[in-house]
């Protein structure tokens, strides 16, 4: 069991942990949705078939009330998205079967009996659970939800016993369940996210491609402009990069661009994006700053570029400086824009930063 946890991703992850759970809310949501409305109908066919075989005290309108609420919990969950919020459906939707099943056999002289398909729920839903504290809340249920149907049936203390083992038995193989299909769903989620970052990241210098690069900032752009905030994009191209290639072989060329991708990662923010849009030549959209912001911005990314030693000594930069304009600029504009100031850097000298009004 402890080599099987160890597969699993850590708290400390915090930006992986959260991935993590939307990507199991995203594939375990449909079927989630289906076990629910297979075990309402299940409790539906009960309800009638104890109306015809046992006549208990309670009507099948009143047995058969607690329908509505499983029906409406069902369909929340198809439209639930969210992880934390179809964890709560769930973990209702197994308190209200419990209280079902208890009203259901409501006046039923042997009750107890129906405490042996109270001992699948924990294997059945092992696999819903989308946390380790949703499977521990959900098993205390499952473990819990058949006691009142046990003690106050006719039940003797070998019963009550019985059903506490078979219980834990139960919760065990459960767990064990559950940790190989977390591990196998981790496993495919660490993939799937592997095999997106090579089709999206550069692979020398792990910063965005540029198709991949225009695709996220567009989708930025759209946000800015709804929420009324600046931004500014940046056009970065190594200074005197060709003749680090001739006399110095491609290998120290790439030891430079990793080295300079590392500092701007290590500059940007959160919510920043850094492409790689040429061979030397890279992007930075900045959400929130205006032309002076991104400016200063820009100018401490040049003195941190220019403390990397080159073979033929310290690597410099020249930086080009754009704000987005009020109406629905696109980003290859942006670009072009910020291309041209970049230009104007080198023709004053290179290892420098250049701004655009226009």
């Amino acid at each position: 069991m402890h080599d099987l946890l160890d597969h699993l991703p850590r708290h400390d992850d915090g930006l992986q942990q959260r991935d993590y759970r939307r990507y199991l809310a995203q594939r375990m949501g449909p079927m989630i949705h289906a076990l629910m409305l297979v075990a309402t109908l299940v409790y539906l066919v009960a309800v009638l078939a104890s109306s015809v075989l046992q006549r208990p005290l309670l009507s099948v309108w009143l047995r058969a009330l607690p329908l509505l609420p499983l029906a409406l919990v069902t369909l929340s969950t198809r439209q639930a998205r969210r992880p934390h919020l179809l964890s709560a459906l769930t973990l209702l939707f197994v308190v209200l079967l419990e209280v079902s099943i208890n009203l259901n056999t409501f006046g039923n002289p042997h009750r107890q009996t129906m405490v042996l398909p109270g001992l699948l729920l924990p294997v059945v839903s092992s696999v819903i659970w989308l946390g380790r504290w949703d499977f521990v809340a959900g098993m205390i249920v499952c473990a819990l939800g058949p006691l009142p149907m046990l003690l106050l049936g006719n039940s003797d203390d070998v019963q009550v016993v019985q059903y506490l083992i078979y219980m834990a038995v139960a919760i065990v193989l459960a767990a064990v369940l559950r940790a190989f299909m977390a591990r196998t769903l981790f496993e495919q989620f660490r993939l799937e996210r592997r095999l997106r970052e090579q089709a999206n990241t550069d692979g020398l210098t792990g910063l965005l491609l540029r198709n991949r690069f225009l695709q996220l900032s567009r989708l930025a752009l759209a946000d800015i402009r709804h929420r009324k905030l600046p931004a500014c994009v940046l056009y970065l191209d190594a200074d005197h990069f060709k003749p680090l290639n001739d006399d110095f072989g491609h290998a120290a060329g790439d030891a430079a661009l990793i080295a300079m991708a590392g500092t701007m990662r290590r500059q940007m923010r959160p919510d920043d994006l850094i492409g790689r849009i040429g061979g030397e030549e890279f992007a930075m959209l900045m959400p929130g700053l205006d032309l002076a912001q991104a400016t200063q911005r820009a100018e401490q990314l040049r003195l941190a570029i220019h403390a990397i030693q080159r073979p033929d000594g310290r690597m410099s930069v020249s930086i080009g400086v754009v704000e987005c304009r009020p109406d629905d600029e696109a980003i290859e504009t942006l670009l072009i824009r910020a291309d041209r100031a970049m230009r104007q850097a080198k023709r004053a000298g290179r290892d420098r930063v250049a701004s655009a009004v226009d």
